[in-house]
């Protein structure tokens, strides 16, 4: 079994082999392709454009040609996949993951983002999962975050991340989400209401979920 990451920062690699330990995973199952250049284009166009998207898109297709499972980490460049085409194997967006996850908690549901130009796509894939079942949601920036992390002070960033998720409990949150798979490593640092749910393990789950598909109805 083969899961292929299309990443824009090398370091969720490690993200994400974190979380496939914890599923169990056998450590050749994921193949990591890293694309920084996808996502410094979209921050310096102030977001998704659609000469970007239509590149993204070209590399996930790509992907699927040698994998079972394909999954989009970088919540920027989600809307991507929905212009991939006809693909042999499924190609996700991890925080379309991570929002039915999130909104099927219930309650009011607060979304973390760390960079400005996540903000309108996971608003966009949240507040369609919260319509489906009647939840409240808040979606919230942390201010300076994506600036430590692009500074290379990880302590700091995910410091930040798990102060703001503290301040969303406080605020009566059920649950928090953090929007981005690099926000993963705060979920240890969060002290005033459940873990937060992470885009990695959730995509992760969804890709294990989908390939089964596949498998049974072949069979």
């Amino acid at each position: 079994m083969i899961i292929a990451c299309l990443h824009t920062a090398d370091s969720n690699c490690a993200v994400f082999e974190a979380a496939a330990r914890k599923l169990g995973l056998a450590s050749d199952v994921l193949h990591h392709t890293v694309r920084p250049d996808l996502l410094e284009a979209a921050e310096r166009a102030g977001g998704l454009t659609d000469e970007i998207a239509r590149s993204t898109a070209a590399a996930l297709g790509a992907l699927a040609a040698r994998a079972d499972a394909v999954l989009l980490t970088c919540s920027t460049l989600g809307p991507s996949t929905a212009i991939v085409g006809q693909t042999p194997v499924p190609v996700l967006r991890i925080d379309a993951a991570l929002a039915e996850g999130a909104t099927a908690v219930g309650g009011k549901v607060v979304v973390l983002c760390a960079v400005e130009t996540t903000v309108a796509p996971t608003t966009a894939v949240f507040s369609e999962a919260a319509k489906r079942r009647a939840v409240a949601l808040e979606v919230r920036l942390v201010a300076g975050a994506w600036s430590s992390f692009k500074a290379g002070d990880r302590d700091g960033y995910l410091a930040a991340i798990a102060g703001a998720c503290d301040v969303a409990y406080a605020d009566g949150a059920s649950i928090v989400a953090l929007a981005q798979a690099s926000m993963a490593g705060a979920a240890d640092f969060v002290h005033r209401g459940p873990p937060p749910l992470t885009s990695p393990e959730a995509g992760l789950r969804a890709a294990l979920e989908r390939i089964a598909q596949r498998v049974s109805t072949v069979e």
